[in-house]
């Protein structure tokens, strides 16, 4: 477990201290507390004066624990899933025993939770040791107090527990907004797939797995929104600001924290607009079948009632009579012809009259009957 004493102007790693001024922030991976759970609640009570209880002990390394908040008189906790950024590009979904491989893109919602202690004036957080948004947070601490005297264009430093995990969950959530293009661009794909009529679209699996991602996707924005909501409203009903009672403190807190859920509103309502326009190029894509079917339909039937009465009148003069009107005339069979190209000349304007064939159908087969 990494300690770093925060205070105005300056930060230092591993101080045991409690500070005079600042605060503290206490960062350990999930395999640093499962493998001793006990001696590390001990530790963070000696250090905060704070005994974290059994049930917050156990979410805090469930690495399948939804976002959510709750409070208690001693310290305040919050889980929040993040993106795991260095997860298996390989990822496969397996469905009746088969394994398929997902768009690279929504490999990319793999979470994991991170969870966030607000003990008096100290911050205690559980994340994995792959959480590249905790790494850098440490490191752009780590690097201020070099910065501090030479740069006047310095980061200011997080005034209180609250604001560096604000600031933490913030920079997770952007994680998600960064999503939003790749995604985009996934869903036209799909989108075009659908709906190109040269080639039949076959992978339906893949689809499905996509849309059973996005509705993920809605549903943890959906947690997370709720918990940063519970949180606003734990700081609006317990938070004094600050020790001159002027609430700036406090409103800076409410600022940030209003900013982190319009930022999780907004990758909320990109999931949900992707997801209705998925759904969308599905029903027109089963549109667009149905009406080509309709086309084709269309078109067998004009060539069944085009060839109906020349089939009549072949087989009237099929039949073996001996005596038959203009069998014996020499001008007979071009006369049968002419009324039978008659009759299909009459019927096809009578189909053009009532609109069904289309223009476009025949400049089409008048196209390819050039081409031949």
């Amino acid at each position: 477990m990494d300690i770093f004493h925060i205070g105005d102007k300056q930060v230092s790693l591993n101080n045991t201290e409690i500070p005079s001024s600042g605060f503290l922030w206490l960062d350990v991976t999930h395999e640093e507390v499962t493998a001793d759970p006990e001696a590390w609640r001990d530790e963070v009570e000696r250090i905060t004066g704070t005994h974290l209880y059994d049930l917050h002990l156990r979410d805090a390394v469930n690495l399948s624990h939804p976002s959510y908040f709750d409070a208690t008189q001693e310290y305040e906790m919050v889980v929040f899933r993040k993106l795991a950024l260095h997860a298996d590009p390989a990822n496969t979904v397996a469905t009746d025993g088969i394994k398929r491989k997902i768009p690279a893109v929504l490999n990319k919602l793999v979470t994991q939770p991170v969870a966030f202690f607000l003990v008096g004036s100290a911050l205690v957080t559980v994340r994995s040791s792959t959480s590249q948004t905790i790494e850098n947070a440490r490191a752009r601490l780590l690097a201020y107090k070099f910065k501090a005297e030479a740069s006047t264009h310095a980061t200011r430093l997080p005034a209180s527990p609250e604001d560096l995990m604000l600031r933490l969950l913030n920079s997770m959530v952007d994680q998600y907004l960064a999503l939003r293009q790749p995604l985009t661009q996934q869903l036209d794909r799909w989108q075009h797939a659908l709906l190109d009529p040269r080639k039949p679209f076959k992978n339906w699996l893949a689809l499905l797995d996509s849309r059973i991602e996005l509705r993920k996707l809605d549903h943890l924005c959906e947690e997370q929104h709720d918990a940063l909501q519970e949180l606003r409203d734990h700081i609006i009903d317990t938070h004094d600001g600050s020790s001159n009672g002027n609430g700036h403190a406090k409103d800076l807190l409410l600022v940030r924290t209003n900013d982190v859920i319009e930022h999780i509103g907004r990758v909320l309502n990109h999931a949900r607009r992707l997801e209705a326009s998925l759904e969308s190029a599905v029903q027109i894509h089963f549109a667009a079948m149905a009406h080509r079917t309709s086309e084709i339909m269309r078109t067998l039937t004009v060539i069944t009632a085009l060839f109906m009465p020349l089939t009549l009148i072949t087989g009237i003069f099929g039949m073996n009579f001996v005596k038959m009107p203009m069998l014996e005339n020499a001008s007979g069979f071009w006369v049968i012809i002419g009324i039978m190209l008659g009759m299909v000349v009459l019927l096809l304007g009578y189909f053009r009259s009532k609109r069904y064939l289309e223009e476009r159908a025949t400049q089409q087969a008048a196209r390819q009957m050039h081409t031949r």
